[in-house]
């Protein structure tokens, strides 16, 4: 919906397609997404919860992890109300600046998400490389300034490409073939050269890939190299078990990024693309807390804790 007043633009609302062309997968879509969504929640807040309580914890592996907790909590919950909203409700509009601030959320969590999992690699080879000095390299004030800079580099480049959108026309139906604000979708609503924008985002999401890639290839090449000349087989499989969960995380985050950006292009495609994106933003936010606690008994240990003393509190 377009409104001129004068020679100003003042109203411009999306329309989202979603899952409509689906009406009978409505309920048991929405269903199955608020329950992805609750779980996600509970474990994220409950992850930060248990790396808070639990002194045993206060390393930096989990100093990385909770972070990545609270961007995995902020991303879900910027994309998932408006996805259940359109699964149940008959008005599937969102206004301009809603669009724009969506956007602008969800990008900053996925950079950001990004380099906190490259910064997590960085952690894993200190503490393999050189686990007798892995306090003293890993310090409390290097850790925050790592997990700051992921922040500030995710607020910059989604400043940069939130800049580029309202740099843009737009005008017609607002029709948008998707369930949230994506970058592309945005741009295909508009009515102005996008060949800018479209060439911004290129560059931002190749740069941020390939430097992301490139410390965690380079960290677990170099992991791989030191577990080899381990002679014992304890510390081999301790080693593989330390980075494991983080190499699943990241093949999961990467590998669903690839996908989207690279694989999946064509306009027949576009259900995948919709899929694809509800396993990026809430299932992996889902998984990571199961990835990273199933094998930590500490984690084990204060979780049990916490629902004892829930059950004693309600007896």
């Amino acid at each position: 919906i377009w409104m001129q007043e004068g020679n100003q633009s003042t109203v411009f609302t999306f329309v989202f397609v979603g899952f409509s062309e689906y009406p009978k997968l409505q309920v048991p879509l929405f269903l199955v997404f608020l329950t992805i969504y609750t779980i996600s929640v509970l474990e994220n807040l409950g992850m930060i919860l248990i790396i808070r309580i639990n002194p045993k914890l206060h390393t930096p592996m989990y100093f990385f992890l909770s972070h990545l907790s609270f961007v995995d909590f902020c991303y879900t919950t910027t994309i998932a109300p408006k996805l259940l909203d359109l699964l149940i409700v008959e008005d599937r509009s969102m206004s301009f600046k809603g669009c724009i601030a969506q956007f602008f959320f969800g990008c900053t969590c996925v950079i950001t998400q990004t380099f906190i999992l490259a910064v997590m690699a960085y952690d894993r080879f200190v503490a393999v490389y050189n686990p007798l000095l892995y306090t003293v390299a890993m310090s409390r004030k290097l850790c925050s300034l790592l997990v700051a800079g992921s922040y500030i580099w995710g607020g910059i480049c989604s400043s940069t490409l939130t800049y580029f959108l309202l740099a843009l026309s737009y005008c017609g139906s607002g029709i948008i073939n998707h369930f949230c604000c994506e970058y592309s979708a945005i741009i295909s609503a508009s009515c102005s050269d996008s060949s800018n924008s479209q060439l911004a985002c290129l560059v931002i999401c190749m740069f941020n890939e390939v430097c992301s890639l490139l410390i965690i290839l380079t960290s677990y090449v170099v992991i791989v190299i030191t577990v080899i000349k381990i002679p014992s087989k304890g510390g081999l499989r301790k080693a593989f078990s330390t980075c494991g969960s983080h190499l699943a995380a990241i093949c999961f985050c990467h590998g669903v990024i690839l996908l989207l950006y690279c694989v999946l292009k064509s306009k027949s495609s576009l259900l995948l693309v919709k899929f694809a994106t509800v396993f990026y933003s809430m299932v992996i936010p889902m998984l990571n807390p199961l990835i990273y606690s199933l094998r930590n008994k500490d984690v084990k240990e204060t979780l049990k804790k916490l629902v004892h003393l829930k059950v004693l509190s309600h007896s």
